[in-house]
């Protein structure tokens, strides 16, 4: 395979698997402590990708909170906050979303070769549109990254590119933490959706490590032999 980035996923659950609640009102899965957590490994990242549904329904900004973390950036030379990307079938984008609004760094939509010119038409210049090919597969989007400079990604949202990248064997590390409540409501969306994945039954994955924040827990599972545990990233 061609180079890749090494990426992490990252999700917040309840214990009984879900990532949200079948409400509107987005679920608690997280707090203060976990949120500077992860926005330290943003901090440390080139790109962060979410799924288009999160950014359609969840809105999100996507960027490092810290000021002291985006000083720290920008003195290195860097945009404040890692670039934004996102994948999509249909190009049903709002380039007015707070993905495309916030921020100065660079913003990419990976989109099928059909839908690239409705795409582009429609999202202007907020994003730059690439053609994703006949289908848009987490293989090549992961190689085109690494062309364009991303060595350290940040897979953050949502269970269908979770789903994508774990059963494509393409993720270094997963970094879950655990809420300590539950949705018990099967309208929900769960951490991943049906694939094949590389870890089962007969090949589990490497639990690395496990850390109390809080209220929540972190289990951090290194997926491949490229897992760094010093630093969380791989070795340059």
């Amino acid at each position: 395979m061609a180079d890749r980035p090494y990426t992490v996923l990252s999700c917040g659950m309840s214990i009984d698997g879900y990532v949200d609640s079948a409400e509107v009102t987005r679920l608690p899965l997280s707090n203060e402590a976990d949120f500077d957590r992860v926005d330290a490994i943003r901090a440390g990242c080139d790109a962060i990708l979410v799924g288009a549904a999160t950014v359609r329904n969840d809105n999100p900004r996507l960027l490092v909170r810290s000021p002291a973390r985006r000083g720290e950036r920008v003195a290195r030379g860097l945009p404040a906050s890692p670039a934004k990307v996102t994948l999509t079938r249909g190009g049903d984008l709002d380039p007015d979303a707070a993905f495309f609004r916030t921020g100065g760094s660079e913003k990419l939509v990976y989109c099928p070769s059909g839908a690239v010119t409705p795409t582009r038409a429609r999202l202007g210049s907020v994003a730059t549109v690439v053609d994703g090919g006949r289908e848009v597969a987490v293989g090549r989007v992961s190689e085109d990254l690494s062309a364009r400079g991303v060595d350290r990604l940040m897979v953050e949202w949502g269970g269908t590119v979770h789903t994508q990248f774990l059963a494509a064997g393409l993720a270094d590390e997963l970094q879950l933490v655990v809420a300590p409540l539950f949705v018990g409501d099967s309208r929900a969306r769960r951490f991943v959706g049906d694939g094949r994945f590389p870890w089962n039954a007969d090949r589990r994955a490497t639990l690395a490590d496990v850390r109390q924040i809080g209220d929540v827990v972190l289990l951090r599972y290194a997926l491949s032999g490229r897992f760094c545990a010093e630093s969380g990233w791989a070795q340059r």
